[in-house]
């Protein structure tokens, strides 16, 4: 690779249905079976009726049946303890549907959500951190990714257990690349070598690259260059954000680099929808784009007897800092404070069983999510798995080598979807002719006043 210095947010894109989310995609198949997986009897409970906890999560179609599979092992595995899983819509309706139970005893045991959202249960006050858990039994986290604790240690606090992981990574058409006469096992890693890229594949009804609106590639720009999104320390040191960077010349860069190359035409534009982008890359009519590694299994599945799908780490402006990593995406699980300490104690079980090396091995292979424990790699499936899909092995790498600091921890903030749609209005308004230093002062001020406000209101 170009430069090559060194992340992974999210479930397989099934890309015949045409459904990508932001951040996330569909899983693969769960032919596989997490049947037999040994897990520690509950000590909440002492009497025969096993302890009966539910758990609300957000992960529809295939990555839903691999849930209820897992569930169904769990469940079979062991006595002590029943979970009752339940789908209840996508992240922000997950979202809502929490908050309307939070100070009643209607919610759920234990709750997905995801990454973006961590600083607002953090201060809802209704949760119990799993560090505390961690701490009661010496649970050992040195199993965990380092990368994806950090960016869900708030205040040198685990509050809840990662489950979901990807990152931002880089995917081009490898036969266009060879016919463009570019070298196929080299992508380009800066935007410099993107945009010369892509003068050489516009050609013969293929455009270079494929843009759609995703903030979390702005998030993840700043990220991988070492830079912050929100002021004090993006959130999290002693002090809570109370502004925003995303006007600062990393973001200007960003996306003047977008919209130059769509100014050129080495670029379609897909707007807010990035299966259409998918599909124009499946289709061969553009060759490069960026995504989550939730898409890959679903891109090269969609690819084979076409192309080769090739992947590389996300690109970052040359010359820019080589001391960050990208921000990693997906979600976490909860554990709310507001049910009784046997169901808290029979979830913090469950969480541990979903942490183990074989169900985490079965939940990336099906998924495309990455494991969150490292043994998981000595897993057979696993190993199985990166041969079938060599592609993945960019994506770990670039996990694995992203350094542990405030930047690649991401921005921490309660308003985080506000800011999201601040943002992507001032991409809009930059695409349509406002300079990008003046749509992003729009979104920064906007997204500033945000911040100030949810904080003056959680005092």
């Amino acid at each position: 690779m170009k430069n090559l210095k060194w992340k992974t947010t999210v479930p397989v894109l099934l890309v015949a249905s045409a459904i990508a989310l932001q951040g996330c995609g569909n899983s693969a198949s769960n032919s596989n079976s997490t049947n037999n997986q040994p897990t520690k009897e509950s000590s909440s409970s002492s009497s025969a009726a096993p302890i009966t906890i539910n758990w609300w999560h957000a992960m529809s179609g295939a990555n839903g049946k691999v849930i209820d599979q897992v569930v169904k092992d769990f469940n079979a595995s062991q006595s002590n303890i029943v979970v009752k899983v339940t789908f209840q819509g996508a992240y922000d309706e997950l979202l809502n549907k929490v908050k309307a139970t939070m100070g009643s005893k209607s919610g759920p045991s234990m709750v997905q959500v995801n990454d973006v959202n961590t600083r607002f249960m953090i201060d809802s006050k209704m949760i119990t951190p799993v560090q505390t858990l961690i701490d009661r039994d010496k649970f050992d986290i040195s199993q965990l990714e380092e990368h994806i604790l950090n960016y869900y240690t708030v205040d040198n606090q685990l509050y809840s257990m990662p489950f979901n992981t990807s990152n931002d990574v880089f995917y081009y058409n490898k036969d266009l690349f060879k016919a463009a006469g570019l070298d196929p096992e080299n992508p380009p890693a800066t935007f410099e070598e993107v945009t010369k890229d892509a003068q050489a594949l516009t050609k013969n009804g293929v455009t270079g690259y494929a843009f759609y609106l995703e903030p979390w590639d702005m998030e993840q720009s700043f990220a991988k260059q070492g830079e912050l999104y929100v002021n004090n320390d993006n959130g999290r040191s002693s002090e809570p954000a109370t502004e925003s960077f995303m006007n600062t010349k990393p973001g200007v860069d960003t996306l003047t680099w977008w919209k130059n190359m769509l100014d050129n035409k080495l670029a379609l534009n897909f707007g807010r929808v990035s299966a259409d982008a998918q599909k124009s890359f499946i289709a061969g009519k553009t060759a490069m784009l960026t995504g989550s590694t939730g898409a890959l299994r679903g891109l090269v599945d969609a690819a084979k007897g076409k192309f080769e799908v090739g992947t590389g780490f996300f690109p970052i402006p040359e010359g820019s800092a080589k001391d960050g990593g990208v921000a990693i995406g997906g979600a976490s699980n909860w554990i709310m404070n507001n049910k009784s300490q046997e169901e808290q104690d029979a979830a913090w079980e469950f969480i541990k069983y979903l942490s183990s090396p074989k169900v985490q091995a079965f939940w990336h292979i099906s998924t495309g999510y990455f494991p969150i424990t490292k043994d998981a790699y000595n897993e057979q499936i696993v190993k199985d798995n990166l041969v079938k899909y060599p592609q993945f092995n960019a994506a770990i790498e670039q996990l694995h080598q992203a350094k542990s600091n405030y930047a690649s921890q991401g921005a921490s903030v309660g308003v985080f979807q506000e800011m999201r749609n601040f943002y992507a209005s001032a991409v809009e308004e930059a695409m349509n002719g406002k300079s990008p230093q003046e749509a992003l002062d729009k979104a920064a001020k906007s997204s500033t006043e945000a911040i100030q406000k949810y904080n003056e209101t959680n005092k």
